[in-house]
């Protein structure tokens, strides 16, 4: 039975997962970036009254 400690990677297999995380991660990040530039946009577009009824200034919208 194998475990943890004798098993062997094939060559180049390390490389290839930490491609396969940088490009994941970049996917994430870009995803998340984009969520909050849509937000920041939909809030930017509300009134400073409506801003006040949900708790929020001019101030916190550019600060996201």
């Amino acid at each position: 039975m194998a475990n943890a400690n004798n098993v062997i990677a094939p060559a180049g297999s390390v490389a290839v997962l930490r491609a396969v995380d940088f490009f994941y991660n970049l996917r994430a990040n870009l995803v998340d970036w984009n969520e909050a530039r849509i937000t920041r946009k939909a809030l930017a577009e509300l009134t400073n009254a409506q801003l006040e009824d949900i708790g929020m200034t001019r101030a916190d919208v550019e600060a996201l």
